[in-house]
């Protein structure tokens, strides 16, 4: 049996209530990326974000949200792909 999901009147493909909308600047130009991060608990979301802004420019997250009523954390970040980082 499936857990009962919040109401989506738009029908969007997923809602995450407790997250604020992406907001035009982060995704005003190519290269530039909002990435949503779910995961089971804080350590494996902050571990993946850290993968992440080991190779791109990152405006990372210190803290993960949870969502009421559905598993795990959610974690989100924003990324510049055209500033790879060299090792």
């Amino acid at each position: 049996m499936k857990p009962a999901r919040a109401q989506n009147p738009l029908r969007a493909p997923r809602v995450v209530l407790c997250m604020e909308p992406i907001s035009e600047a982060h995704v005003a130009q190519p290269g530039l990326a909002v990435v949503e991060i779910a995961a089971c608990d804080d350590q494996t979301a902050l571990a993946v974000q850290e993968l992440l802004a080991t190779r791109w420019a990152t405006a990372t997250a210190d803290r993960t949200t949870r969502v009421a009523g559905e598993p795990g954390v959610r974690l989100r970040c924003y990324l510049d792909v055209r500033q790879e980082l060299l090792s």
